[in-house]
C-alpha cells in the first residue's frame, strides 16, 4: 500500500496542480508537451490527459500519455498498461479500459514508432527501451505526474499486459519490483530470443524449398484429428483438450495408405509435425533450445490467430528481422546459414539483457508484491510449455509451488489462442481477483470465465485443472472443482 501524502476533497483534487498547468512540471530528461481536460463522454468519463516524452539516453526518444479521472470518477489507484508485438504505439484501447473502472493509467510507444524492427539496428538503447527502460521511466514519471495533478501517489498500482506487455510485466517483477503492487502477464513473450529461434526452426522444419508442406486446411484437418483423440481426457467432451500434455496422439496415425490423397498425411508432413512438436534443439548437445507447440493448436479454426499458419505459412520466418537487425546488424543475412549452436550462443550473450527469464523473485516477494501469469493451452504464437516451464523453475527456486503460490499464481486457460480466441472459455477478467488479492489478502483459487453465454468453466492455479464434479450441466462453472491431478479439491 503506498503513503497517500494528501486528501482529496468532494469538489475536486485539493492542493494538487490543475491539469492545464502540468506543463510546467519540471523531471529530469522529459518533457511535458501537453495537459488537457478533456470532458465526459459517451464512453469515457472526464480526465485530465498527458502528453510527453523521456529522453533518458542520447538516443532515446519515448512517448507516454498519462490519463488522470476527474476527482469523483478516481478509485485511487494507477494502471499501466502493456504493448503487443514489437508494434511501438500506446495503447489506446486498453488504456481507455482502465480509465472507465476509474484507475488513472499510462501507456507509452516504448521509444519506436511502428512494427519494424530496423529500428534496433545499431541502437542498443532503442533496443533497451523497447525491452523494459520504456515501461519502468513511464511508470515512475506517471506516479509523479498523477501525484502533481491530484495531491497523491496512487495507494495502488497495478501493470497489466499480454503479449509483449506480459513480457513487460514479468520484466517489471524482475527488474523494478518495487515499481507495482500487483501485475497481470499474460502470453508472456519472455524468452524473447529463443522464441525468435523456435519460429525460424519451425518455419525450416516445415518448408521444402520454400514450400510450406503445411497448408492452412491441412493444419485444421490435424487439429481436428488431435482433438477428437483428446478431447474425453478429462472427462468431459466439449471440443476442448484440458492439457495438451495428456495429449500422445501420434499423427503417423493420419498416414496416408497406398493410393490415399486426401484426408491423410504423406511422410513429410508427419516429419514436419513432429519436429514442431519436438521444438527446437541443438544439434550438437541435443539441448532443447525452445520447447515445441501444443496438439491441438495447429489449426484450431476461424480465429484471431489462426493456428500454426502465423509461423508457417508465411514467406519468410516470423520475426526473421530479429535476428537481421538485433542479432546480427546485417539486413541481408541469410536464415539458411543459421548455426544452431554457434548463432544461438552469439544472440544470448548480445542479446540475452532483453529476456525477462530471472526465476529469482525474493525482492518482489519481499515488497508483497503479487503476481498472476496466464497463458492458453492451444496459443499458436507462445508454446505454453515455456510458460508452465518458467512458473516450474521459479517454484523451484522460490522454495516450492506453495510458497511460491503465496504471490505468484498461474493460470492455464484451455482451448484459448494467444491472448484470446479459440473454442475454449477465453472471456476473464484477471483484474479483480488481483485487486482482492493485493488490498484484501484475498489469493484467487479461481477465476470464472465465460464462451459467450453458452459455457462458463473455472480457471485453476496451477497446478489444478477444473475437474466435472460428475453431476450438473458441463456448461455451468459451478459444477467443477479446481484440483491437483491426483490430488486434493479445491
Amino acid at each position: 500500500m503506498r503513503h497517500v501524502l494528501l486528501l482529496v476533497c468532494a469538489a475536486g483534487f485539493a492542493l494538487g496542480t490543475p491539469c492545464e498547468k502540468l506543463t510546467a512540471l519540471t523531471i529530469p530528461n522529459l518533457a511535458i508537451k501537453s495537459a488537457t481536460l478533456t470532458p465526459t463522454t459517451k464512453d469515457l468519463p472526464a480526465s485530465c490527459r498527458v502528453v510527453a516524452v523521456a529522453t533518458p539516453t542520447a538516443d532515446s526518444v519515448i512517448h507516454f500519455e498519462v490519463w488522470i479521472p476527474a476527482a469523483e470518477a478516481w478509485n485511487g489507484k494507477f494502471e499501466g498498461v502493456g504493448n503487443n508485438g514489437f508494434q511501438g504505439a500506446i495503447a489506446y484501447d486498453a488504456m481507455a479500459a482502465a480509465l472507465r473502472r476509474g484507475y488513472a493509467t499510462a501507456s507509452t510507444d516504448t521509444g519506436h514508432t511502428g512494427g519494424d524492427l530496423k529500428f534496433g539496428d545499431g541502437h542498443p538503447e532503442k533496443i533497451a527501451d523497447w525491452a523494459y527502460r520504456a515501461i519502468h521511466l513511464m511508470t515512475q514519471t506517471a506516479e509523479l505526474i498523477i501525484r502533481d495533478h491530484t495531491g497523491r501517489f496512487p495507494q495502488y498500482s497495478y501493470f497489466d499486459g499480454c503479449n509483449t506487455g506480459g513480457h513487460q510485466a514479468l520484466m517489471e517483477a524482475q527488474r523494478y519490483p518495487e515499481d507495482y503492487d500487483g501485475i497481470i502477464a499474460g502470453d508472456p513473450a519472455a524468452d524473447r530470443v529463443h522464441e525468435v529461434v523456435g519460429y525460424l526452426w519451425a518455419w525450416t522444419a516445415t518448408h521444402k524449398e520454400g514450400t510450406s508442406l503445411l497448408s492452412p486446411a491441412k493444419l485444421q484437418f490435424v487439429t481436428k484429428a488431435t482433438v477428437a483423440a483428446c478431447d474425453a481426457l478429462d472427462g468431459v467432451k466439449d471440443g476442448v483438450i484440458e492439457d495438451p500434455r495428456r495429449c500422445h496422439f501420434d499423427p503417423s496415425a493420419l498416414a496416408c495408405r497406398a493410393g490415399q490423397t486426401e484426408n491423410c498425411l504423406a511422410p513429410p508432413e508427419i516429419a514436419a509435425l513432429k519436429k514442431v512438436y519436438g521444438g527446437a534443439r541443438n544439434p550438437r548437445t541435443g539441448e532443447l533450445i525452445f520447447p515445441g507447440w501444443s496438439p491441438g493448436s495447429e489449426g484450431f479454426g476461424a480465429t484471431s490467430n489462426e493456428g500454426w499458419s502465423n509461423f508457417i505459412n508465411i514467406p519468410e520466418p516470423r520475426r526473421v528481422d530479429f535476428l537481421r537487425y538485433f542479432v546480427f546488424n546485417n539486413p541481408t543475412w541469410d536464415w539458411n546459414s543459421m548455426d544452431w549452436d554457434r548463432d544461438v550462443a552469439f544472440a544470448d550473450g548480445k542479446l540475452g539483457f532483453i529476456d525477462a527469464t530471472a526465476r529469482d523473485l525474493t525482492e518482489f516477494r519481499a515488497r508483497r508484491g503479487k503476481l498472476l501469469m496466464y497463458t492458453g493451452w492451444d496459443d499458436p504464437i507462445l508454446p505454453p510449455l515455456d510458460i508452465t516451464g518458467y512458473y516450474e523453475s521459479v517454484a523451484r527456486t522460490m522454495g516450492g509451488m506453495a510458497k511460491t503460490s503465496d504471490f505468484f499464481r498461474l493460470f492455464m486457460v484451455p482451448g484459448m489462442g494467444h491472448c484470446s480466441g479459440g473454442p475454449g472459455t477465453t472471456n476473464f477478467d484477471m483484474l479483480p481477483s488481483l485487486d482482492q488479492w493485493v488490498e484484501k489478502k484475498v489469493p484467487p483459487a479461481r477465476v470464472v470465465a465465460s464462451r459467450s453465454t453458452e459455457r462458463t468453466r473455472p480457471l485453476c492455479p496451477y497446478p489444478s485443472v477444473a475437474q466435472w464434479k460428475g453431476a450438473g450441466s458441463t456448461d455451468d462453472a459451478a459444477n467443477f472443482t479446481c484440483a491437483v491431478p491426483g490430488g486434493t479439491k479445491k
